[in-house]
Order: C-alpha cells, then structure tokens, then sequence
C-alpha cells in the first residue's frame, strides 16, 4: 500500500552513535551494518560524536496538495520534505482537488507516487463524496485500490448518522476513520482560540469544546459499533479526557499531536503572523500542559504534523482572512527535541517511539532497528543548532511556525526503505 521510487541498495556500516529503538529496548552505543537494504548486524561499539541513530519516523498526517494544487507541494517535493524531517513513510489526506473518493484518482495518485515519491506514500480517501458529508463513498473499492484508511480532514463528519453508517462499512472494508473534530455550531467562523488572547485582540474564536464534544459523540458511536477511529490533531484539554474516558470503557480508538499544539500557545498569535492559524488553533498554556502529559502517558498514541502548505500569497494576508495551515515535515523532530526533550518534559526515547508509531493505527508495519529488518533509520545530530527557514526548505511552501526559530537537533540523513532518501549536502556518511 506504500509506494516510492526505486533506490539504490548497498552497503554501509554507521558506527561511533548512540542507538535508540524504544520497541527493541535499544539504547546502547552500537555499529550497524546495512546491507542490501536489510539491517545485517548490530555490534557493540563506542559513542564517538553527539549523534543518535534511531528508527525513522512514521507521519500519519500530510496534506500533498496533489492532485490540484501543486503550486503549494507535490508527492516529490512533500516526500522530500519528509526525508529531510527523518520520515521514511507517510499518510496523504485526501482533501485535494479533485477529491480522493473515487478508485481511478487513488490508483493515479499511488502510480504517481510510484514513480516520483522520495519516501513510501499511503494514501487516505475520503469517507464521504467530495467531502460533503452525506453520501458515502464506495470504500470497499477503494480499500481494494490501495486506500490505507478514510477521512473527511480539513472537515468534521457532521451527522452522527452518516458516521455510524461509514463505521459499519468500514468494518467490512477493513480500514480505519480518521475524523476531524470540530462541530461547526461552536467553531463557526472562529480564527483563533477562545480565550483571554482572542479577547484581547478582538478575534473571533474557536471554543475547545467545539472538538471535545465531538470526539465524545464520536467516541460514543465507535463503540456502540464495535468500529475503530482514529482522532486528528488533538489541541484540549476536554479532548484528552473524553479520549481517555472512551478508552476505559472500551472504545476501539486511536490519537495524534502534532508538533505545534505540543510546542506553541495561543500567545503566539498576538503577533498577527498568519503563520501561527491553524485548524484547530493553537490553544492555552493550560491546553498544552495536559498535552504535554498525554503525550507521557500514552493517552495519546503518536505526533502526526498535519504538514499543510499554502503559497505564500495566501498566507500574506490579514490573520483574519489567511488560511488555517502550516507545514512541519522538516521541523518535527527538531521543535520537540528542543522544547520537549531538552527541558526535559519527555524523554529522547519516548519522543523517539511516539514519532514511530504513526502507523500503528493504521495496521502498517513500525519501523525497527531489528537485525533482518528493512533498513529506516534516521540520523540526527542532537547538538546541531540552526534557524529554520534560513537556508530555504525542501517544501514548496514556507508557511512554518517556527520559521527564523533557533533549534537544536537535526536530522543528518533518512534511510527509507533500505535506500537513502535524504543526506545533508553538507554531511559525509563516512564522518560517522
């Protein structure tokens, strides 16, 4: 179901780095060799330099724009993207125009990705015809032709009843939802979070109820319907509590963060940068503390960026009339090392396994630094300080939140299924 180019194979041996993989109780300094693709060996070694070696990150969140908008990115450059982030698989949305709801335009996306992907692509359709929430899509046939999972993102299903019909046929189709929270009474057209920085600025805003309250509906018919979901984006407080109460009574569900809900707050938009407006918005420091600990606890089950790129036209534009979205392929790891990681909120081997386990909800394979395993490693280099945007982006768009940011921690090079996909211009393999 995951398609890329071809790479070359050969073989390689990285040795003097410290080794972290979370699912094999790894964390030790080793050599590993790579040969053909397949990770041969795991020798004991010695830490010469400051870098780590782990599995390479799994995304279950990217917006591709293609087919429609391949002015904003296309499938070789958001894979680039991804290769440059340390990803070596992501999950496509289909929110694009036209709409992925139909078998001939997933089959021509999953040929396109084959011949111009720089890490393996899996490709979400949508669970209801052209995103309307009403009728719904032929999701057998699209299971068949490659669909990994279904999703409306970028809009909530909004009838209870049509979600409870799409849970009964994917049972039989055998994918997983993945919904978009938001009821749209309550977010209306809201531009920001509800709360002291709205009133302030005089925003309009988005009440965080507006997605906890249908997380808790959703919940509420997964398991009722013995159907699994997967929730998008989490950004409150509410939304980890009826996450966890669904959990304890048994409800088949899944979760994600994203970068910038477990890294920014809403005061970031009081400098009106339209970079900092997404869907849903950056939310309370309150908001982000209880995150921060889901993220610990495994309440929630992965980081997904929700890398959505917009031309930078669109995005200079009053805050009020920009649209929601900001890219984060290339930026992930680094932003949470940095503000998770270094002040030591979560741990380098937990940030490791959460980044990793974004295909787990979607009945793909983890990525492992196993012996006999499909080498997808990534490097990183977490003494590595830079400013993000400062020499440009592998993205086609800039629209980041954390552009002209110091971090510390950078990807060095991405093994994707056995083949490099992404090596610094500036890095030589042989200086590890």
């Amino acid at each position: 179901m995951l398609y890329s180019k071809n790479g070359y194979h050969d073989s390689r041996v990285i040795e003097g780095a410290r080794v972290i993989d979370p699912a094999e109780g790894i964390d030790a300094a080793l050599t590993v060799t790579v040969e053909d693709g397949v990770i041969t060996k795991l020798e004991p070694g010695e830490v010469r330099n400051g870098y780590v070696l782990a599995p390479a990150f799994v995304d279950p969140h990217v917006h591709l724009r293609t087919p429609g908008r391949e002015d904003e990115e296309d499938i070789d450059s958001g894979t680039r993207a991804a290769a440059a982030g340390g990803f070596c698989a992501i999950l496509a949305m289909p929110n694009t125009d036209p709409v992925v709801d139909s078998a001939p335009v997933l089959r021509a996306l999953r040929q396109r990705a084959r011949e111009e992907a720089r890490v393996p692509v899996g490709f979400l359709a949508a669970i209801t015809r052209g995103q309307r929430g009403d009728e719904l899509t032929e999701m057998a046939e699209l299971a068949d032709a490659g669909a990994v999972a279904f999703s409306d993102d970028g809009l909530p299903v909004r009838s209870a009843g049509t979600l409870r019909h799409a849970l009964s046929y994917q049972k039989l189709a055998g994918r997983v939802l993945a919904l978009h929270e938001e009821e749209p009474s309550l977010s209306g057209h809201g531009v920001m979070h509800e709360g002291a920085v709205s009133a302030l600025l005089g925003l309009t805003g988005i009440p965080s109820i507006s997605e906890s309250t249908m997380v808790a509906r959703d919940a509420a018919i997964a398991l009722y319907e013995d159907a699994r979901i997967h929730i998008q984006h989490v950004s409150a407080r509410e939304t980890v509590t009826a996450i966890e109460r669904a959990k304890a009574e048994g409800a088949k569900i899944t979760a994600e963060l994203t970068p910038h809900h477990l890294t920014l707050t809403d005061e970031a938009v009081m400098s009106l940068d339209p970079n900092f407006k997404m869907n849903p918005p950056l939310r309370s420091a309150d908001d982000r503390r209880v995150l921060i600990e889901a993220l610990r606890s495994g309440a929630i089950d992965c980081i997904g960026t929700d890398h959505a790129p917009h031309s930078r036209e669109e995005k200079e534009q009053p805050f009020e009339v920009a649209p929601m979205g900001v890219t984060g392929l290339e930026t992930a790891f680094a932003a949470l090392h940095t503000e998770l990681v270094l002040p030591g909120h979560v741990s380098l081997g937990l940030l490791v396994e959460r980044m990793t386990a974004g295909a787990a909800p979607f009945d793909l394979d983890t990525p492992t630094l196993a012996k006999g395993a499909l080498a997808n490693i990534a490097l990183v280099d977490l003494a590595a300080e830079w400013e993000v945007g400062e020499a440009g982006y592998e993205s086609r768009s800039a629209n980041c939140c954390f552009a002209g940011r110091r971090l510390t921690g950078r990807v060095r090079m991405t093994v994707a299924g056995g083949a490099v996909a992404y090596r610094e211009r500036s890095f030589a393999i042989g200086a590890v």
